[in-house]
């Protein structure tokens, strides 16, 4: 039988750091493993990012739809639908603001009888674990059923903080495995089972964030990116693009975190749906980032590069 791993997690918390760690470490276990990304907004730009590593027949893309609610129907008919094969294996991303317990009280049931169980895995990170504000019940809430629960953005963390995270941790469910990523071995996802573990209700308004996205053009250089990220308000908890920048051949993706952090790298292809600007959190608005897009031309033509 198949198993289904759901990973779930706060926006930036490193969702898909560890997706790409279990694809490749099952593909080098001899697992076949088939992907399911799910996103408010343009899900194939995410998609696109994992044809380095499997052929895109293996990964699906939904966008818009609430997995937790709404687009439980569209995601079970996705599960439902992935091809049979030896040895298989599907990964399931949720958004990063799921109601992670509604999407696995929903998720198990009228699957095929040739998957096990669905399993959750929670990826926490610990340097903001409980520092999101009116955002904290939410956090919380994506770790009450999870089997297994990754901790990221440990660089940096004392070894007091770790501690408290873990025990913090534990009384939100105390029959979850705790480690950090480099501890995890893809063989104990097999093994992993449903918590069955009672769980606070949340306000299912608090997992519907408003969104939107853009056209983006091609910026002039990295600094307009970092303009543009910089400009939005810190209240659009995730943005992330994907466009040309300056004279470089290929495509560029980045990202803001709700840390504010911000990372860009190479992106893999070409996007299917053209170059955008993504954001996700309160306030999220077309205008928003039109007038953030326009500035950083602003800017770049008031400080040409020399």
């Amino acid at each position: 039988m198949e198993a289904i791993i759901t990973i779930v997690g706060f926006l930036g918390a490193g969702k898909t750091t560890l997706l790409r760690h279990l694809i490749t470490t099952s593909i080098e276990n001899g697992l076949n493993p088939f992907v399911i990304l799910n996103d408010y907004e343009n899900a194939n730009l995410d998609a696109q990012q994992f044809m380095s590593q499997m052929e895109s027949k293996w990964v699906r893309a939904l966008s818009g739809s609430c997995i937790c609610c709404s687009g439980i129907n569209e995601l079970r008919n996705f599960v439902n639908a992935v091809p049979a094969r030896e040895n298989g294996i599907t990964l399931i991303e949720a958004n990063g603001t799921s109601d992670a317990c509604s999407l696995m009280g929903f998720l198990g049931v009228g699957l095929d009888d040739r998957f096990l169980p669905p399993i959750q895995v929670s990826v926490v990170d610990v340097k903001n674990w409980q520092r999101r504000s009116e955002h904290n019940e939410l956090e919380a809430n994506q770790v009450q059923v999870s089997s297994l629960i990754i901790l990221t953005h440990l660089d940096g963390t004392s070894e007091e903080r770790r501690a408290m995270v873990i025990k913090d941790l534990k009384r939100f469910n105390p029959y979850a495995q705790i480690m950090a990523m480099h501890e995890m071995d893809v063989s104990l996802l097999s093994e992993l089972k449903p918590t069955g573990h009672d769980t606070k209700k949340l306000d299912h308004l608090k997992a519907h964030w408003s969104s939107c996205s853009v056209d983006l053009p091609s910026l002039p250089s990295l600094d307009a990116v970092r303009q543009i990220c910089n400009t939005l308000p810190k209240n659009i908890l995730r943005l992330k693009g994907c466009t040309k920048v300056a004279d470089e051949e290929g495509f560029t993706y980045f990202e803001r975190t709700p840390s504010g952090n911000i990372s860009v790298r190479p992106f893999y292809g070409t996007p299917t749906t053209g170059s955008k600007l993504l954001a996700v959190g309160p306030g999220s608005d077309p205008d928003i980032l039109q007038n953030a897009i326009v500035n950083s031309f602003r800017k770049a033509e008031s400080h040409p590069a020399t």
